[in-house]
């Protein structure tokens, strides 16, 4: 995943997937570490949306003494293996992140960075799939 995208609007997450948005108030665009809502399966089975945070290793389970790399992106052929990231990929801890825009640097534009804007064309939401600890996230269930 990227490491900054906009989140979708309370009335997106009321009217297209069927969910009471968080009462907490979230910022216009997310980066690592910020609340931001996702969507995920409550304890009965139903979508529940809950302000949660992105980045695979939380600050606080970095050993003292070890440089912190935000990690936020895996690779599908080795998520199951690699310690980073299987443990909740094998408890199917999923949820969607419901997004209406992503942001990727470009690098190529020397000697400055640009930051395009990529967004959906044929609707007003893009959901993305994530893993991890979040909650009482309920283990072994797809997240819609």
């Amino acid at each position: 995943m990227c490491t900054n995208y906009a989140p979708v609007q309370r009335q997106i997450l009321r009217d297209i997937l069927g969910v009471q948005p968080p009462p907490a108030e979230w910022k216009p665009e997310a980066w690592p570490r910020y609340a931001a809502p996702i969507v995920r399966m409550d304890g009965d089975g139903r979508r529940d949306s809950v302000l949660g945070t992105f980045g695979v290793v939380p600050r606080s389970r970095v050993r003292q003494g070890i440089r912190y790399h935000d990690t936020v992106n895996a690779r599908s052929e080795t998520v199951g293996e690699k310690r980073t990231f299987s443990g909740v990929w094998k408890k199917g801890q999923l949820c969607l992140i419901p997004v209406t825009a992503v942001y990727e640097p470009n690098y190529e534009a020397a000697p400055k960075s640009t930051r395009p804007k990529s967004g959906c064309l044929a609707s007003r939401l893009l959901a993305l799939l994530a893993y991890g600890e979040i909650g009482a996230m309920a283990p072994t269930r797809s997240p819609c």
